[in-house]
């Protein structure tokens, strides 16, 4: 058996930028859901919470996940986590440079 690191592995395949999308990162079990929030949703979670969008958690915008969503800086996106006790858990992020 080859090595993963010098054999080649179908599976394993890296993305080229000359090539088309071979792998979708919400494939992996362990990346949670991520919905981008649009203008009356996002008014809606900052109201609730009472903050500005700068206090939110960042996330960057090379981030894979929020590449592959097609998301911009100074959205904001919802993540839904798996959770064993509370079944989902919830989280929102600002999407940053």
């Amino acid at each position: 058996m080859k090595s993963l690191f010098y054999g080649e592995n179908p599976k394993l395949k890296i993305e080229n930028k000359n090539e088309k999308k071979v792998f979708s990162v919400f494939e992996h079990e362990l990346v949670p859901k991520h919905i981008v929030l649009s203008k009356e949703e996002a008014e809606e979670v900052l109201k609730k919470y009472h903050v500005k969008p700068y206090q939110l958690p960042y996330i960057k915008k090379n981030d894979p996940a929020i590449k592959e969503i097609g998301a911009k800086p100074g959205d904001i996106v919802k993540i839904i986590r798996k959770s064993p006790t509370a079944g989902e858990a919830v989280a929102y992020r600002y999407v940053v440079e």
